[in-house]
């Protein structure tokens, strides 16, 4: 299984459609908010399953604003991260994902990306494909692909100018 996991698009939507073609097909597609009213050309564009949740600039949106599903054998916890302080550090949100059973948390807001695997739980934030923020300020996006044993394996990518 291979996923596709971004966020802070922003309205912006060309680096995602240019993500999709290079790396599909894709079997799900995760937004992790910050979409600003682009919810359709996002889930027309992956011609797969999308999740999606709010970023604190997603006004008047009615998609969740935190999302649970599975993806393998994997309880996935999808959220923009704002009402956890993530730009602070990770900890209040991994301290939440444990309390929920969470075994991989998915969020954006910080522009940054990072992979943490971390006591159990593992962070994802794939960084912005539209305001990247960290060193080098590439756009960026992660790819998570499940193997053959249902282990997951994660790659951080960035979009090439």
């Amino acid at each position: 299984m291979k996923v596709l996991i971004v966020s802070d698009t922003h309205r912006h939507n060309e680096n995602f459609l240019k993500v999709i073609k290079k790396v599909g097909p894709v079997d799900m597609v995760v937004h992790c908010g910050d979409v600003e009213g682009a919810e359709a050309i996002i889930t027309q564009a992956a011609g797969c399953p999308v999740h999606m949740v709010q970023g604190n600039n997603d006004f008047w949106s009615e998609m969740p604003r935190e999302k649970e599903f599975a993806i393998g054998m994997y309880k996935v916890w999808l959220t923009h991260g704002h009402n956890y302080y993530v730009s602070m550090n990770y900890e209040m949100i991994k301290e939440e994902a444990r309390n929920r059973e969470i075994d991989i948390v998915m969020c954006g807001h910080t522009h940054k990306p990072i992979i943490d695997i971390d006591e159990g739980v593992i962070v994802i934030n794939p960084g912005s494909l539209s305001y990247p923020r960290q060193e080098g300020r590439k756009p960026s996006y992660v790819i998570m692909e499940i193997d053959k044993e249902g282990e997951p394996h994660f790659t951080l990518n960035y979009v090439c100018e």
